[in-house]
């Protein structure tokens, strides 16, 4: 039976690794976005961790909050209930990570994957899923540090029917891929992914956008190599 995008042929499980590091712009992105893909890893025996460069300060959602305390220790919270074993959350400006020089991005996505032994790289699809700059940016550091790693990316992308679903309903700019751009389809559960998402109240609440692209999605999540296995 195929997939919602026609997809038959690249239904499967997520490769099989011994350490994944999920390189993020914004706390939430590893929930939001990841959330399901990071915990299916650890169901098939990887360790995960997690890095991100910004706090997710300039939010208008939550903005009345102390957003850099708040976003923290949502993100420990969040962490927890996806089974991430080493999480570093840096302190790049948020809304401003495409400014940062990416040689010192790189350098620290780097400095991360060796200390936690990734052998796989886990981002936002290019384009950022949403156009998002900073979403971009995380993803260009660690492709970039792959390349000179000789590891492997895996982009988490979405299917553009999905994409334009969201963008008519809400408004939204999501940025989808066609079947052929899709390399693996994988079945997931969201329970994990969405207690880890509502750990994120500050975003989460009052985010009807999250929770319909969940839906759409169901138990399938998309993807796209980067930078394929050797």
């Amino acid at each position: 039976m195929k997939d919602r995008t026609g997809a038959e042929s690249r239904l499967g499980p997520l490769p099989s690794t011994a350490t994944v590091l999920a390189v993020c712009a914004h706390p939430d992105d590893e929930s939001f976005g990841l959330g399901a893909a990071l915990d299916t890893f650890v169901d098939r025996g990887s360790s995960t961790s997690v890095l991100v460069f910004t706090h997710g300060e300039a939010s208008q959602l939550g903005s009345a909050l102390d957003l850099r305390s708040v976003r923290w220790a949502e993100l420990n919270a969040a962490a927890k209930e996806l089974r991430v074993s080493h999480l570093k959350l840096l302190d790049h400006p948020d809304g401003a990570l495409a400014d940062r020089p990416l040689e010192q991005l790189t350098a620290q996505v780097g400095e991360f994957a060796t200390l936690v032994g990734a052998d796989l790289l886990l981002t936002f699809d290019e384009g950022g899923i949403t156009g998002h700059p900073d979403h971009q940016r995380a993803t260009e550091a660690a492709v970039a540090h792959a390349e000179r790693a000789g590891i492997a990316v895996l982009a988490w992308a979405i299917p553009r029917t999905v994409a334009l679903t969201l963008n008519r309903e809400y408004g939204a700019s999501f940025v989808g891929r066609d079947e052929h751009q899709l390399d693996l389809v994988a079945q997931v559960g969201r329970l994990a992914q969405r207690r880890a998402s509502a750990c994120h109240a500050s975003q989460a609440n009052g985010n009807p956008v999250l929770w319909r692209r969940l839906e759409l999605l169901g138990d399938r999540e998309y993807f796209r190599w980067l930078i394929p296995p050797r």
